[in-house]
């Protein structure tokens, strides 16, 4: 047999064990991610490299077995790109990488009609407590407790535009580790990169609370298309 012809064979076999055969398509994202929450709903984040701000969002449904794409946006990062969720630090403009649940949503407008996730509405004594000494940190406040101080806080009425509907991404929320960042969140696009947390256009916000549905266990996905941060690694 001429060696062109073992060459052939020998490349078509590998596609067939990497189960990307000629003229099939690769399988969905959320199929080829190491975990995807458990749970039958999923917001992937993703950008082309660790330095991007600007990527996209698309938030997919567990379908008898499958995953099938429910949505897409162009999405905004951190001014200073992504960094690994487990050792981001405090106050570096980055959005941190990983798989979070979507603990709530709130916002300074109404939630759109269909919303079933839990939705809070932004008052004037609404915070979300940063300070690392404070009891309350990374968490929402109303009102300010008194020991959060307002300078290490963020006052969410203040954002009427990017928090007119948002989401909280459950980065170090659960058991907070003082000086790894607070109050990132899912929500509308401002005029420019975030502060850590990930945006999208106000349409596409509304349509993702509309479609989150918390009996199917929602999660988020942050990464990039590659590397040690890679989306599909978490």
């Amino acid at each position: 047999m001429r060696p062109g012809v073992v060459l052939a064979l020998v490349s078509v076999s590998c596609l067939a064990l990497l189960g990307a055969a000629p003229g099939r398509d690769p399988a969905p994202l959320p199929a080829r991610m190491a975990d995807t929450g458990g749970g039958s709903q999923l917001i992937v984040a993703q950008a082309p490299d660790t330095g991007a701000t600007e990527g996209t969002v698309d938030w997919w449904d567990l379908r008898d077995g499958q995953w099938v794409r429910a949505g897409s946006a162009p999405a905004r990062f951190g001014a200073r790109g992504l960094v690994e969720g487990t050792t981001r630090e405090q106050g570096t403009e980055t959005t941190p990488t990983g798989l979070y649940d979507l603990p709530f949503g709130f916002g300074t407008e109404p939630a759109p009609a269909g919303t079933s996730v839990e939705y809070r509405a932004v008052k004037d004594s609404s915070w979300w407590c940063q300070d690392n000494d404070s009891r309350s940190y990374n968490r929402w406040a109303d009102p300010l407790p008194a020991d959060c101080r307002a300078a290490e806080s963020e006052h969410l009425a203040d954002f009427g535009e990017q928090y007119a509907r948002a989401l909280v991404i459950g980065f170090n929320y659960d058991r907070p580790v003082r000086g790894r960042g607070a109050g990132i969140f899912l929500h509308v696009n401002g005029r420019g990169a975030t502060s850590g947390c990930v945006s999208v256009p106000k349409d596409a916000m509304e349509r993702i609370l509309r479609w989150a549905a918390p009996d199917r266990r929602p999660h988020i996905a942050v990464g990039t298309e590659g590397g040690a941060t890679a989306v599909t690694r978490y």
